[in-house]
Parts: structure tokens; C-alpha cells; sequence
């Protein structure tokens, strides 16, 4: 529906045909269609944590002349797993005296360049990228982390661009300043609160003013827009994606009128950390809705369903290839949905 002002005696009328669409998506068991917001497409980043975190560095990499940013929270490098999932434990760093080879993925992504399967790496070089272990993660370990860092000097991403923060005594999670578990925990839901030189961290905030150059202003004091539920059912097809019937979306109040060019950050979250198993503890729970608030920039929040695919029970971003071999290609079943839904917001309402 448009947000433009109705005239006084149309409003019944609207509200009618309003409540009437709401119904018929209730009655068939689906969440509203995803609107458009005239967001500005140019300014787009993305973030995830664990399997998250390995889609934030695909689609950083896929697609790099959309992204100008990524936040990688315990993530490995690109095209790691190389299709297949038994390399998966070497890729999380788990595999003693077998770490992986950022040689290796620098000439996947360079050979999927070249047949443009991605876009050219020489957008990276432009890119801001924030990549963060925890000492205490048991689950993606140092050597994961550390190839990604090094998988991005060697496309490019060098200097005051790359921040790479590895001294914390954080387990696998997101971290926050107050809410969730205790620092080292490794354990559902996957947001854990940790201190920094005597104050909580915010890493939402910490990825969000790292990606857009530290341009931000200082977060609300506490989200103020509406976390809104939509279809995702348009965009990705259980059966291609393993994705869930409903997403979710930020919306700050300064996003809400039209014209608003409001940036937009994609969230991803990790393994067993979806609606289907933390409900709606990520998208509310992380910080990053209160960045948003203050600057203008929608979150879109995407999600993966538990038991889509027999082959992913736990809710895992494909990073591996249960989707197929595109997975880490701009062809990726997840990715296309993921790039439809930001093409969807950066229409006009």
C-alpha cells in the first residue's frame, strides 16, 4: 500500500481493502509481501555471524559492486568448502596441522571472475570489510578466521579498510554490551555479552560504523521503528533455497515516508540461530535496530528454515553446496532471493 496521504473520504475505503489483504494473508497462512521503500541500493552492506558469516563473505565477494561493506563474525574464507561438505571442518578450522588455503580461494573467486559467475574483484579494492574470532570460539576457530583475513588482503581489501579483531575472550556468538550469555559461551542463542577495555561491546555498532566509513551517528537509546514480518516466499522457493515462508524487516519511523533513501544492511544469522530456533531473538536482540534508527538505514533480516532440506536440519546458510554448485555464485539460490529482496526495497512505495 502507498504511504502518500489518502484524501478523507477515501480512508474507509483504504482501510477496508487494507484489513481485507491482511485477512487473506492470514487465512492462507502467510505474512504481508515485502514493500518497497525507495532505499538506495548503492549503499547496501551485510553482516552475519558463523554460517552467516561465511553468506556475508559470498555475498561480499558475488557481489561486490552492490555490497560496500561486509561484517564477518566467525566466518571462513570464499568458496572454502569448495562444494563439498566434508572439507567443512577444515573451513571452521577444526582439522589440526590442516588450515585452509587462502591461495586457494583467491583463485576460486579470480577463475569465477573471469568467467563472470561473480563480479570483478576490482570492486573489492573499494570495499570496507570488519572480521572478528573469538579466543574462546570452539566452533569456527582462529585458522578459519585468520584465512579469511587473509583471503581479503589478497583480493585487495588492505589498510585502515581491513579491521580484523582477535583478542577477545568471546565464544561463538554475536556480541553485545548487555544482553545474552556470558562472554565465552558457545551455546544458543548465540549472543553473548562481553566487555572491552571496562565497556560492553557493540558489535553491531562496531561493524556498522567500520562499513560506512565511521560516517554514523551514536545508536537510539532504544529502537523506536517497527520489526515487521513479510513473505519470503516470492523470493525463494523452500525447495531451491531451504528458506523460511517469513522474514523480517526493520523499519525505522525515518524510513517509513517516501522518497526517504534510506540505506539498507542485511543481518545474517548462524546455525540453529533462526526464528525457528531463537524466534525473533536475532533481528531484536543484537543492537543493530537501534543504529538503524539513528541512521536512516533499514535491516533486512533473513531467514532460514530448520526443516526445509533433510540435508540442513540445523538452519545453516549454504556455504557448502546443499543448494547445488552455484551456491557461492551470483546464480546462488539464496543469494538471488537475498538480491530480489533489495531490489524489492529499493522500489518506490
Amino acid at each position: 500500500m502507498s504511504r502518500k496521504m489518502q484524501a478523507p473520504g477515501r480512508w474507509a475505503e483504504v482501510a477496508a481493502l487494507v484489513l481485507a489483504a491482511f485477512g487473506s494473508a492470514a487465512a492462507h497462512g502467510a505474512a504481508p509481501a515485502l514493500q518497497g521503500y525507495g532505499a538506495d541500493s548503492r549503499h547496501a552492506t551485510v553482516s552475519g555471524l558463523s554460517s552467516g558469516a561465511f553468506m556475508a563473505v559470498q555475498l561480499q565477494v558475488a557481489h561486490s559492486a552492490t555490497f560496500i561493506g561486509a561484517g564477518i563474525v566467525a566466518g571462513g574464507p570464499y568458496y572454502c568448502a569448495d562444494n563439498n561438505v566434508y572439507f567443512a571442518g577444515i573451513c571452521m578450522g577444526q582439522v589440526p596441522l590442516a588450515p585452509p588455503d587462502p591461495s586457494g580461494m583467491v583463485g576460486a573467486a579470480k577463475a569465477a571472475a573471469v568467467a563472470h559467475e561473480i563480479d570483478s574483484l576490482v570492486y573489492l579494492k573499494k570495499r570496507r570489510v570488519y572480521v572478528f574470532g573469538g579466543t574462546k570460539d570452539s566452533i569456527v576457530l582462529p585458522p578459519a578466521v585468520d584465512a579469511t583475513v587473509e583471503f581479503f588482503k589478497r583480493v585487495g581489501v588492505t589498510g585502515p579498510r581491513l579491521v580484523y579483531v582477535n583478542s577477545v575472550p568471546a565464544g561463538h556468538a554475536l556480541i553485545t554490551p548487555a544482553a545474552g550469555n556470558d562472554c565465552a559461551a558457545n551455546a544458543a542463542p548465540y549472543i553473548s555479552h562481553c566487555s572491552v577495555d571496562g565497556s560492553g561491546y557493540d558489535q553491531a555498532g562496531a561493524i556498522l560504523q567500520h562499513v560506512y566509513g565511521g560516517t554514523l551517528h551514536a545508536p537510539a537509546s532504544a529502537p523506536g521503528g517497527q520489526l515487521a514480518s513479510f513473505d519470503q516466499r516470492p523470493f525463494a522457493p523452500a525447495s531451491a533455497t531451504g528458506m523460511a515462508s517469513t522474514a523480517y524487516l526493520y523499519v525505522p519511523r525515518a524510513c517509513e515516508s517516501a522518497g526517504s533513501r534510506c540505506k539498507v544492511h542485511v543481518a545474517l544469522h548462524g546455525c540453529l540461530q533462526s526464528a525457528d530456533s531463537v524466534g525473533d531473538r536475532f533481528a531484536t536482540e543484537t543492537g543493530y535496530n537501534r543504529w538503524a534508527d539513528s541512521n536512516a538505514m533499514l535491516v533486512l533480516y533473513p531467514q532460514i528454515d530448520n526443516a526445509a532440506l533433510a540435508s540442513n536440519p540445523n538452519g545453516c546458510w549454504d556455504w557448502w553446496g546443499y543448494t547445488g554448485p552455484d551456491y557461492a555464485y551470483r546464480s546462488s539460490p539464496q543469494m538471488k532471493a537475498i538480491m530480489a529482496m533489495l531490489k524489492r526495497l529499493a522500489q518506490k512505495p
